[in-house]
Parts: C-alpha cells; structure tokens; sequence
C-alpha cells in the first residue's frame, strides 16, 4: 500500500474525525480562558502550549489532505474555508496583526465543516440564500416606508425616537427585534392616543409575517437538502446492479444483501398496486 493511500485511510477515518473535533473543542475552551486575567497570569504559558499544539496539528491535517488530494483539495469548499481559517491564526503577533490574531476564535468554526449535519444545516443555508435576499429586500422596503410614516407622524411628538429618518429606522428596527417595543409605543401613545395603530401594524407586518418567512425560507431549503441526499442515497444503492465488471467487485454477500432488498421493493409496489386496485372509486 502506498503511503499517499495510507495517508488517504488516515484522513478518512473517523478515529481521525474524532480526535480533530476534541481538538477543536479543546481549542476553543483554551481560548476562552485566555479571555480570564487571573487565568492568563496563571496558566498562561501552558494556554499558550495549548494553542500552539493545536495549531500545528491543524496544520497538519490539512497538509495531510493536500497530500491525498492533491489539486483538488481546492476544488471543495469545505478544504478552502478551512485553509482560510487556520490561515489567519498562523497571522505575526505584532501589533499590526492584532485583529488578526484575535479572530483565532475563528478556528472553532471549523467544527461546521467537521461535523456532518452542520454542514449539512450550512449547506441548505446557502441554498436558501436567493430567497433570503428577497425577503431581506422585502424587510428593508417595509423598514424604509414604515420610517418615513413615523418621521412625519412622531417626529414632534418623541424627537429622542423619531426626530429623523435614521433615527426612526433604527427605533423601529428595535421595535421589530421587540426590544422595549412597549415603553416607545406608550410614551408615543400618551400624547398620541392612537398611535397604537401604527405601532401594532408594523409589528404584524415585520415581526410576525416577513421574519418568519426567513425561517420558512430556510427550513424548506433544509427540507430539499435532506430530500437530495436521500435520493442519491437510493440512486446509488439501485445503480448497484452487483456486476464485477466495474472498478471495485461488490462481495457475494453484499449481492445477495442487495439482491434481497430489491426483490422486497419489488414486492411492496406489487402490494401497493394491490391495495389501490382494491379501494372503492
């Protein structure tokens, strides 16, 4: 066995997934405790070990992965973004790189494309991301149009709220997020009696109506993401026809597995047929 198909193995298997995803959570609670003055007084050289322990096996990592895929190592997102990551912790500690090195924090995201499902989850976020952006639009015209009615509406009444069209951008965004939404609403309502009216509308219309259409957005985005794997899953156990021509020869067992399992779906549509054929018009 070649030593690139040995590290190939390595790589691939998920003792290796296990140990990076420890360290990536060890990681990270070291550089939370950096974060404690008392903590770093104490420890703070063997924090600083910590760290750079876990950096270089980062590093090797993804120098082994460069090693078994060579060029195409960059054609997979997931390699990129985690080339990128580690990058920036490799950043000079000179003050010039001072953001820099605080962004090691980063390195805990790279749990996103270690773990399957949360890649998945990022995965059918980006997929909802056209429809996002629609929505995201849809929530800036109703942010811009509700700003103008409460500029020209309260703006005499609680300047501190409303005495431009920034100011009541960011007040109504507040509202939205349902932050003290109450005690701006009252204060208004005092003097303006009916200005509940405005202030329940917007809330209808932002809150409850366009933000719960990004959940949707994205929940039938993760729904489609799960729907595409289980149906690749089952194209390519049904493509499996059991041949020893192709480039890997499947086991007599595993034919005979497979062989079972579709002499059973054969019987289950013969089933179906059946009871439909059966049930009254």
């Amino acid at each position: 066995m070649s030593l690139r198909e040995r590290s190939r193995q390595l790589v691939e298997s998920r003792a290796f997934q296990y140990f990076i995803t420890a360290v990536i959570l060890g990681n990270a609670a070291t550089l939370g405790l950096e974060t404690s003055p008392v903590l770093h007084e104490r420890y703070g050289s063997a924090l600083h070990v910590i760290d750079v322990t876990a950096l270089t096996i980062f590093v090797v990592e993804l120098l082994l992965r460069l090693f078994v895929h060579g060029l195409r190592f960059f054609r997979d997102p997931w390699n990129v973004f985690d080339l990128a990551i580690v990058s920036v912790a490799l950043a000079p500690a000179s003050s010039a790189f001072t953001v820099l090195r605080a962004m090691r924090i980063l390195r805990v995201l790279r749990l996103v494309s270690v773990v399957p499902s949360m890649r998945r989850v990022v995965s059918a976020l980006l997929t909802a991301m056209p429809g996002m952006v629609s929505i995201a639009g849809l929530l800036v015209l109703v942010l811009y149009v509700a700003g103008v009615m409460a500029t020209k509406l309260f703006a005499h009444t609680a300047p501190e709220w409303f005495g431009s069209l920034g100011q009541s951008i960011f007040t109504l965004f507040q509202i939205m997020t349902g932050d003290s939404w109450s005690e701006v609403a009252r204060e208004v309502m005092a003097k303006q009696p009916l200005a509940w009216i405005f202030f329940v509308g917007f809330l209808v219309v932002s809150a409850f109506t366009v933000l719960n259409l990004f959940i949707a957005v994205a929940v039938s985005a993760m729904e489609a993401e799960h729907r595409a794997e289980q149906s690749a899953a089952e194209s390519a156990a049904e493509s499996t026809d059991g041949s020893a021509e192709g480039p890997t020869p499947i086991p007599a067992q595993d034919r005979a597995v497979l062989a079972e399992v579709r002499a059973l779906r054969a019987e289950l549509r013969e089933l179906r047929a059946e009871l439909s054929e059966r049930q009254p018009v």
